[in-house]
C-alpha cells in the first residue's frame, strides 16, 4: 500500500514531530505568555500558531484541485514524493535556523489573527495538522512528484504536490524554531512578582 511507502511515513512522521514539538511549546506556558511580544511588530508563540495553520490550510488549498485531476486522469504513483532540485533548494530555504537572505513578510491571506488565544491557535494548529495528513493519506497513491499545483504565494511558479507537503513540514518546523525563541524570551521578562531581564533579545517577524 503506497500510504506505508517510507517517504510516505517520513512525511507523517515531519507531521507527528511538529505537533509533538507544539504540545511541548504549549504546555504551561499560560495566555499571558503565549501572546507575548519580544517587540513592536514581532509575533507571539500564539500568533506563531495560528500562522501555520493558516499557512498549511492556504497550501492545502491550492493543492486539491490539482490532486483531484491527476485521480482522474489516472496519474498514480511511479516514485517516491520527494522534490525536484528547485523544490529541495525552495525547501531548504524554509528550514530553521532562519537566515537573513531568506527572511520576508508573510503574505497577508497568511498572517495570523490579531491577539489569537493560544489555546485556539494551538487548537487552530492541530486541526490543521489533521488535514494535512488526511490530504496526505487520501492521495499517497498518486504521483505527488509529479503532479503540480500552482504556488498560492508566487504567482506564476508550479510546485509539486510532493514539494508543497515537504514545505508545509520545513515551514512548520521554521516556525516552532521562532516560537520556542519567543517563549524562551518570555520567560525571561520581566513580569509581575518576578524579577529578571529580557536581554538583548531582538525577534523580527520571519516569512511564512
Amino acid at each position: 500500500m503506497d500510504a506505508n511507502a517510507p517517504d510516505i511515513k517520513d512525511l507523517e512522521d515531519q507531521l507527528d514531530a511538529a505537533e509533538r514539538d507544539a504540545q511541548a511549546l504549549a504546555v504551561g506556558l499560560g495566555e499571558e505568555r503565549g501572546g507575548w511580544h519580544a517587540e513592536t511588530g514581532s509575533w507571539s508563540v500564539a500568533e506563531c500558531l495560528d500562522h501555520l495553520a493558516n499557512a498549511n490550510r492556504v497550501y492545502l488549498h491550492a493543492m486539491k484541485e490539482p490532486a483531484i485531476r491527476a485521480r482522474e486522469q489516472g496519474r498514480f504513483r511511479r516514485g517516491p514524493a520527494t522534490p525536484g532540485f528547485v523544490g529541495r533548494w525552495f525547501v531548504m530555504t524554509m528550514e530553521p535556523p532562519v537566515k537573513a537572505p531568506f527572511r520576508m513578510k508573510a503574505p497577508r491571506i497568511v498572517e495570523p489573527r490579531a491577539a489569537p488565544p493560544l489555546v485556539s491557535a494551538f487548537g487552530s494548529f492541530r486541526t490543521s495538522q489533521d488535514e494535512v495528513r488526511a490530504f496526505l493519506s487520501a492521495n499517497a497513491e498518486l504521483d505527488l512528484a509529479a503532479v503540480r499545483f500552482p504556488n498560492p504565494f508566487v504567482p506564476g511558479i508550479r510546485f509539486s504536490l510532493a514539494t508543497g507537503l515537504h514545505v508545509i513540514t520545513a515551514h512548520e518546523r521554521r516556525h516552532m524554531w521562532q516560537a520556542w525563541r519567543v517563549r524562551r524570551a518570555a520567560e525571561g521578562a520581566v513580569w509581575p512578582g518576578k524579577v529578571s531581564e529580557i536581554g538583548a533579545v531582538h525577534l523580527k517577524r520571519v516569512q511564512m
